[in-house]
């Protein structure tokens, strides 16, 4: 009989920062496992469910036991699959004794780095295991994993619920836990009703929340309910540490806000899982966060109190670092970074300042942002504070490029420096391994070069950065290599945006490393492939090359000049007018960089070349 199959092991604290992907690998592993074994119906779902304390998978129609099958096979005799007593062995039996060695296996392959022992336990897992649900329908099915017997009670919320929590059937897991046990078990809801929260508070204050540390607070300004929500690793990380969630507002001293915001939101993010609060008109930080909690009740204060208490001394460190680290120019720390080492490799000194700083060193994410605003103390330029902190972009996919000569020159001097020292010591990026970033270093220059745009050729960057090394510390061919490391980014760059794998080998062919002009190329290419004409043009394109090729020895060296005396039909004579007419326009087009209405001049050429063959 086909019923509703569902397993929870009961945990400690799962690591919040990989719970659901946990939860999904566990689910599919399950699911994948039942399928092979032919126990699962057509219209068989899969739902996973996780807390910080317990994996859980819903699987519907599944079969208590396999169907009958004929199966014709060469190999041992039928009677293999029987045992001494004439009972079919497992191959032919159904859940109860498969059902063990299915969580065991989908369990082991779950992506943890770390195994722990627990008590007297000879058994492993991510944390100690204490409990295991094992239902089919309403019935337990006998199972043992890591040392736990299956049954049907389970625990709800460890502080809003003191009595263990029985499931009566498959299908009521979710209900009986939510109403019995104070407990969500849906990451995926839990989630949503954490964001929806968010916004109702943010919205009650006038404000918008943060919940990723990496944006622009004018990107952040112009983001839309749900993308801020897609986006927000910090949400991702609440959802997994709770399982009755309540967001409650809290508020610190205004005074703190003397400090770059920056260095507040960062500390109330990482180090308490806080909401910080922007102004919804300003973008300026309030002097109010969100706290998501675990526990939902009547009156919070004590919540509230308790998590303003601590966030308090974190601020005033940050207030701290900041007022001590301006007592000190940042020029006069440049000498310190003789003792910052990048690679033992290469021993480069690094002139970035802001990293001998105390708010770096408690707050490495804000190196750039800080030196910018102890620049801007110093005195400094606003051009040169500005380039400190945006050489560091692009830091990440879909991050803003810096502005402005200045700060694309250091950036690009920084990425450069970085790829090919590290590249020409060996460091070389293997499948998922890029210890040094390097492949974001290379898409980082990419898109400065292209999106900025700056007519800098490629090959030309390399070789001086090349060249800047002392003799001997890189390979001698690093320049090539780099660059044919960075034109396979630009491929995998250039597919993102939609653009087809021959189009693009055609631009990359004939670019001489010209990033700058890539994509007025590739959209020149993408609009003339798609006039009717094209395809002819291109065969006839194919043919020329085919016959010039064939007839290399015979030709020699083309004339410089075309001899029109040697014309033989009014076919040669009307495509060269024709070539002489549109060269003009098609010139101009070319050295204006418009590829597009170039490579649309030679359409016109269509009717001319069918005639001359």
């Amino acid at each position: 009989m086909k019923q509703t199959l569902l397993i929870e092991l009961l945990t400690e604290e799962l690591p919040p920062k990989v719970l659901e992907k946990l939860s999904t690998t566990f689910a599919n592993e399950v699911f994948a496992a039942l399928k092979e074994q032919a126990l699962l119906g057509d219209d068989s779902a899969c739902t996973p469910y996780c807390t910080p304390r317990r994996l859980a998978v819903s699987i519907t129609e599944v079969e208590a036991q396999q169907a009958d099958r004929i199966i014709e096979r060469k190999g041992p005799a039928v009677a293999a699959g029987l045992d001494a007593e004439g009972k079919p062995t497992k191959a032919l039996e159904g859940l109860e004794e498969y059902i063990s060695a299915i969580i065991m296996q989908a369990l082991k392959k779950l992506p943890v780095p770390k195994l722990m022992r627990w008590g007297d336990s000879e058994h492993q897992f991510v944390r100690p295991v204490h409990g295991l649900t094992v239902l089919h329908g309403s019935g337990v099915v006998p199972a043992e994993v890591l040392g736990l017997t299956s049954g049907n009670v389970t625990s709800g919320h460890r502080f809003l619920c003191s009595e263990r929590v029985s499931i009566e059937h498959a299908d009521d897991y979710e209900a009986t836990l939510a109403r019995d046990g104070r407990v969500v078990v849906s990451y995926a809801n839990r989630r949503e009703s954490i964001a929806a929260r968010l916004e109702q508070l943010a919205g009650e204050n006038k404000a918008i929340w943060i919940g990723h540390a990496n944006f622009d607070q004018s990107r952040l300004m112009s983001m839309s309910n749900e993308e801020r929500s897609l986006l927000s690793s910090l949400l991702d990380e609440v959802t997994a540490l709770v399982e009755w969630p309540e967001v409650y507002v809290g508020q610190f001293e205004e005074e703190y806000l003397e400090v770059p915001q920056e260095c507040l939101i960062l500390t109330m993010q990482q180090n308490q899982k806080y909401f910080p609060l922007l102004d919804a008109q300003t973008g300026k930080l309030l002097n109010k966060f969100l706290i998501v909690s675990n526990m939902q009740i009547a009156d919070p204060h004590h919540i509230i109190e308790g998590n303003e208490r601590v966030v308090r001394p974190r601020l005033a460190d940050a207030r701290f670092f900041f007022n001590q680290d301006r007592k000190q120019k940042l020029e006069t720390r440049v000498e310190k970074l003789g003792n910052v080492v990048y690679h033992n490799k290469l021993g480069a000194r690094l002139s970035k300042a802001d990293l001998i700083t105390d708010m770096v060193g408690e707050f490495p994410e804000l190196q750039g942002i800080i030196g910018h605003y102890y620049a801007l103390h110093d005195g400094e330029k606003p051009e040169v504070a500005s380039a400190i902190e945006a050489h560091y972009h692009p830091r990440f996919a879909g991050d803003t490029l810096p502005q402005g000569p200045l700060a694309c020159a250091v950036a690009l001097a920084d990425k450069l420096e970085t790829l090919v020292g590290i590249y020409g010591v060996g460091q070389i990026p293997t499948g998922d391994k890029d210890p040094f970033g390097l492949r974001r270093q290379a898409l980082g220059i990419l898109r400065i070069l292209i999106e900025t745009p700056l007519d800098l050729t490629l090959p030309a960057l390399l070789k001086a950065t090349a060249d800047n090394f002392p003799q001997g510390m890189l390979s001698a061919t690093v320049a090539t290599d780099v660059e044919g490391f960075m034109i396979d980014r630009l491929r995998g760059y250039l597919r993102d945006q939609s653009f087809e794998g021959t189009h693009i080998e055609a631009v990359l062919a004939v670019l001489g490393g010209r990033l700058h002009e890539v994509l007025p190329r590739m959209q020149g290419v993408r609009a003339f492939a798609g006039m009717a004409a094209a395809k002819d043009l291109a065969a006839a394109n194919k043919r020329v090359q085919n016959i010039m090729r064939k007839n290399a020895e015979e030709l020699g060296e083309l004339p410089a000049m075309i001899d029109v005396t040697l014309f033989q039909d009014d076919a040669e004579r009307e495509l060269y007018q024709a070539m002489l007419d549109i060269t003009p326009m098609a010139r101009g087009y070319f050295e204006r960089g418009d590829y597009s209405n170039n490579l649309k001049t030679l359409v016109t050429l269509k009717s001319f070349v069918d005639d001359f063959f």
